[in-house]
């Protein structure tokens, strides 16, 4: 027996009732969503602390923004409410109907989503799925009319794989190894401060997260009794009893973890305790490009360190691998971060900090490449789950101008065309 059938078909046919398609109904549904967030602050924060401690002059052109249809949302673990309702602000207020499958690693929140939230949005119009691989696979035969995937890229591709039997597009939120170049040129604690900060945020559980750092051998002499400073400012001389270091959020991702701690050699930190989930925020120096630290996505408080001697040599180590999702580099002159932005491709950039770019409303945020496909926040989520349809209103009459343009195409009548089409900042309009 389908599970998901019949909440897949109420969906549908809300959706072809065009209930969803008035704004006072996607207004709706936004002030329902933002009740469910005033109104639970407290059972959400509690939850997430139990899972991770654009016309023409006779015509009337324009582009009509219209919704989908029934769209999937696929959202992970790490940023389990975030993550779960950056893309239904989106998908709403484009005036879909929704299915939101949240993670099942994160089950506190799971709960929450499942058992509160749907009292707060149109029933007929939204839906909350729970279920593991096995279910999601079993979802995803279904045929939807866009899918928002965030995740890992290996799930990723099984996601598209899917969409393609029904050409279903979709937007491809996915990871990578974002690298993090160090200049000669730079104040070693300021660039310690804010690599410790972002890397360790949510104990190193961001797609976003600096994922190693290439410099020369000088600065990362320079660089780790300053990240050393960094990290104990931050968490104390016991980061494992500090309130502002997460846990890992598995008993499966701890033990991939605690593995890598054996590539090259551990300069800071590297303590780990199984019963608590904890891996102390660790720096590895002497790393092989060919180990598995380097050669995955680490998603957890590690961070290698990679010597170049130049910056030419940094970015050709860059360029030969899968494009990221994010890159940055710190460096006292302008130069050298225009530079090192002009000649690779990441799904976001930037220059000395961390991933504040992806907090400002004004960029979209998405990957390029292996990092995804597709982006939202702002008014971009609005556009990902929007169809823009193209329209163009003649009106009826002026029939002895256009015929202009009807065989047989006389000299007169191709000379009167190609002036058109030269004083047009468009194309010719006539056409």
């Amino acid at each position: 027996m389908d599970p998901f059938a019949d909440t897949l078909q109420r969906l549908r046919e809300a959706f072809d009732s065009g209930c969803t398609r008035p704004a006072e109904f996607r207004a709706a549904q936004l002030k329902g969503l933002s009740r469910f967030l005033q109104e639970n602050k407290q059972l959400l924060q509690e939850a997430l602390a139990q899972d991770l401690h654009k016309a023409t002059q006779l015509d009337s052109a324009f582009i009509r923004k219209e919704p989908f249809g029934l769209v999937l949302v696929i959202a992970p673990w790490n940023y389990p409410l975030n993550l779960s309702l950056e893309p239904l602000v989106g998908a709403l207020a484009a005036g879909n109907c929704v299915v939101l499958k949240p993670s099942e690693v994160s089950k506190s929140t799971e709960k929450v989503l499942a058992e509160v939230l749907p009292r707060y949005l149109d029933q007929s119009c939204f839906a909350v799925v729970l279920g593991g691989p096995q279910e999601t696979g079993q979802l995803l035969e279904h045929k939807f009319d866009y899918i928002f995937f965030t995740g890992s890229p290996r799930v990723g591709k099984i996601v598209m794989a899917a969409a393609a039997k029904h050409l279903t597009p979709v937007t491809l939120e996915l990871g990578g190894k974002n690298p993090c170049y160090v200049d000669d040129n730079c104040d070693p604690q300021t660039v310690a401060n804010r690599v410790a900060f972002f890397r360790y945020f949510n104990s190193g559980q961001t797609c976003v997260a600096p994922d190693y750092i290439l410099c020369s051998p000088e600065m990362q002499a320079r660089l780790l009794p300053a990240l050393q400073s960094a990290i104990t400012r931050f968490y104390g001389e016991d980061p494992q009893s500090s309130p502002d270091l997460g846990r890992i959020i598995s008993e499966k991702n701890f033990q991939r973890l605690r593995g890598l701690l054996s590539c090259g050699h551990v300069a800071i930190g590297g303590q780990t305790d199984e019963s608590d989930r904890y891996i102390a925020p660790t720096v590895l120096v002497g790393v092989q490009e060919t180990e598995p630290v380097m050669q995955e996505e680490i998603f957890g408080p590690i961070l290698p360190i990679m010597n170049v001697r130049s910056l030419d040599e940094a970015v050709e180590f860059i360029r030969r691998r899968e494009k990221p999702l994010a890159l940055y580099a710190f460096s006292n002159s302008s130069q050298v971060v225009k530079r090192v932005l002009a000649q690779t491709s990441s799904g976001g950039f930037c220059g000395n900090d961390g991933f504040m770019h992806m907090t400002v409303a004004s960029l979209p945020f998405g990957g390029v490449g292996a990092s995804g496909m597709g982006s939202y926040h702002g008014k971009f989520s609005f556009d990902t789950f929007s169809h823009h349809r193209a329209c163009l209103l003649r009106r009826p009459g002026l029939e002895k101008v256009y015929a202009l343009r009807y065989p047989p195409h006389t000299p007169r009548n191709l000379r009167v065309l190609l002036a058109a089409m030269e004083t047009r900042s468009c194309s010719c309009a006539l056409l």
